[in-house]
């Protein structure tokens, strides 16, 4: 047996070192993931090289990952009976950490410049993973033999500069990683406690291929019971017994063939994996080959998340690399839309360790993510419309942030959003159905928006569109707002809010009424300057309404300026913004308004005229969900008026 041999590290090595113990002590746990992955590798390649050497695996064929807990001694072992490694592999691959890549990894921390940026993720990126045990261990003794060799090796180092290596005997091929842990705190997390222990595999490394076994102590009835007087085994009796138990569940199912998975497998891995009571909506499961290789299998959930639209919601994708867990809330796999999206994908071609900024770069990443993005979009295409509708109730806020968001794929989000309608009663219809049932002469899409869907059906301002017979899209979710700000046209066709600018309604009818309209105005010309003046501080200016049909008046905005529902949705939200003054309308064709305009040229000083201005704009307001300013005079005023309204009926 040769000498043991002391070896110092190189200077950067001993930096790594120092920055892996000090920067990631807040995340101690992945140590464990990284020497588990490290053992499922070891196995990988052994099963890989034997399919040209069948000899290697010998009679170990019970592939298996341990780990043993000494609590008295304060240590951890994690043993696998893998590939195993010869005293040159030993130097090259533990003694010298990543080779070339060990002055990129100083490059990249450095960039990082504080702890913080210093992710978990990067640890493995170069080859250094091996070395996170350092964040709980004050000496790792490492003892291995690689298959088909006669002697093992033994690695040891308290990570202060230097290790020691020596041949020594070990009776079977893998390698034994044993950690003697540093001493911890009362309130700090202990690494020989089953269930921590149980924890961390669960979360990191639940799917590795291997199983991955631990002694644990259970509860069982004894085998040689005390008897009662009547010669009964008194009942209660246990003893402590140390059984082995599989803490993984090693279900990769996304790796299989679609043909060998039940739908009680697909339904069970995905309550698993979203935490989930209810059995999802739908789900998607294919492999991709070629130049990009990766699994993936996603699922709709049929429920939306009580905290869905959370500013903090996390994405619900898990990343695998070869069935090892490298990350969930994957953002980079899916956009913020599809956040409800539950599921893994595994690309075998990924790095094990790799951080979220070299993620948003990778162009293995982006090609995945537009792959999977399609494949979703003809998943919520082909379902059933019942299905889909169940869906869409539950997702289709967050599915509309993407026309905003993702000008690729708006026209895709589109054909998807459902309305109701002034002519759909309670159903939800398409974008395409509405172009499909549009008046042939109707040049425009027309929507209106606001938070009351009744109030929105009985707006004064689709008043004449509904004479018309033309069909209005009744929008009531705040994000409906920022569509129409992205969603300009559909399949050629203008959206056009039926509250801003005049509506064009395009017909010889149409055409001649408002030109008896404009010249309607030449006669309350007066009136409407006298309007203007007294309503100064709250309007913009006075005109005669095309949409109006049974209203007497109505508040519009100009084709750019702000809605009325979302100044009300950005006061909500405790946001400053401008004041804006609208225009008011005028039915100029209302019995009421062609009695004002007498009264006032009767008695241009009389204080009723006033207040009857002030309740056509408090009726405009009002009927659009607004609040009056005054609603003691407004009361007033309607009073007075229904006086005067029951005196005429009692002198008929």
């Amino acid at each position: 047996m040769s000498s043991v041999k002391k070896h110092e590290f190189k200077t950067e090595i001993r930096q790594i070192l120092n920055l892996i113990i000090n920067s990631l002590y807040s995340n101690k746990e992945i140590f464990l993931r990284e020497l588990i992955s490290n053992a499922s590798d070891a196995i990988d390649k052994l099963k890989f090289k034997s399919q040209t050497d069948a000899d290697i695996i010998e009679a170990d064929t019970e592939f298996k990952i341990k780990i043993k807990a000494d609590s008295f001694n304060n240590t951890l072992e994690i043993t696998d009976n893998g590939i195993g490694m010869t005293y040159e592999e030993v130097m090259q691959n533990i003694g010298t950490i990543a080779k070339s890549g060990t002055i990129e990894f100083l490059n990249s921390m450095k960039e990082a410049n504080n702890k913080e940026a210093i992710s978990a993720e990067m640890i493995g990126q170069f080859g250094v993973g091996f070395y996170s045990a350092f964040i709980v261990a004050e000496k790792i003794t490492l003892i291995t033999k690689a298959a088909k060799n006669q002697k093992g090796v033994k690695w040891e180092s308290s990570g202060d500069g230097s290790y020691t290596i020596e041949e020594v005997e070990k009776e079977k091929r893998g390698t034994s990683i044993t950690l003697h842990l540093k001493k911890i705190d009362k309130d700090e997390e202990n690494f020989t406690d089953e269930f921590t222990i149980k924890r961390i595999v669960k979360k990191h490394s639940d799917f590795i291929r291997y199983p991955i076994l631990m002694d644990v102590e259970k509860d069982e009835p004894v085998k040689n019971p005390v008897l009662d007087k009547d010669g009964k085994p008194i009942e209660g009796q246990t003893e402590k017994v140390i059984k082995e138990e599989t803490l993984n569940s090693m279900k990769a199912i996304w790796a299989k063939s679609k043909q060998d998975i039940t739908e009680e497998e697909y339904t069970e891995f995905y309550k698993h994996i979203a935490r989930d009571w209810n059995a999802p909506l739908a789900k998607l499961h294919f492999k991709l080959e070629g130049a990009t290789e990766y699994d993936a299998l996603l699922y709709i959930p049929s429920k939306a998340a009580a905290d869905l639209f959370q500013p903090d919601k996390k994405h619900g994708v898990h990343l695998y690399s070869r069935r090892v867990f490298v990350m969930d809330d994957c953002e980079e796999l899916m956009p913020s839309y599809f956040r409800f999206i539950k599921g893994v994908v595994d690309a075998a071609d990924l790095n094990l360790n790799v951080s979220r900024e070299i993620l948003q770069q990778d162009f293995l990443i982006k090609n995945i993510k537009r792959n999977l993005v399609k494949k979703i979009f003809d998943l919520l295409s082909s379902l059933e419309e019942e299905k889909f509708i169940a869906f869409y109730k539950e997702f289709g806020n967050a599915l509309k942030e993407g026309v905003h968001t993702d000008w690729e794929n708006k026209d895709k989000i589109a054909d998807l959003i459902r309305y109701k309608t002034t002519k759909s009663k309670d159903k939800l219809i398409s974008l395409k159905e509405y172009t499909a049932n549009m008046k042939p002469d109707q040049k425009d899409i027309y929507y209106i928006t606001g938070d009351n869907l009744s109030m929105l059906i009985n707006s004064p301002h689709i008043e004449k569109l509904k004479d018309k017979n033309y069909e209005v899209l009744l929008m009531t979710d705040p994000i409906d707002e920022w569509v129409v700000q992205a969603l300009t046209k559909y399949d050629g066709k203008p959206l056009k809010s039926a509250e801003k600018g005049d509506i064009d309604i395009d017909n010889k009818e149409d055409e001649k009424e408002i030109e008896d309209k404009t010249d309607q105005p030449k006669d309350y010309d007066e009136l409407f300057q006298y309007i203007k003046s007294e309503l100064s501080d709250k309007i913009k200016n006075v005109k005669a309404s095309v949409k109006l049909k049974d209203s007497i008046s109505c508040l519009s905005g100009d084709a750019y300026d702000m809605s009325a529902y979302m100044e009300k949705i950005m006061q909500a939200s405790g946001q400053k913004i401008p004041t804006s003054k609208r225009v008011l309308e005028i039915n100029v064709n209302h019995s009421a308004f062609k009695k004002i305009n007498n009264t006032y040229q009767n008695n241009k000083k009389s204080e009723d005229i006033k207040r009857i201005i002030k309740a056509l704009y408090d009726l405009a307001l009002i009927s659009e969900g607004g609040k009056i300013d005054n609603p003691s005079e407004f009361n007033k005023t309607v009073s007075k008026l229904m006086n005067y309204a029951l005196q005429s009926v009692e002198t008929e």
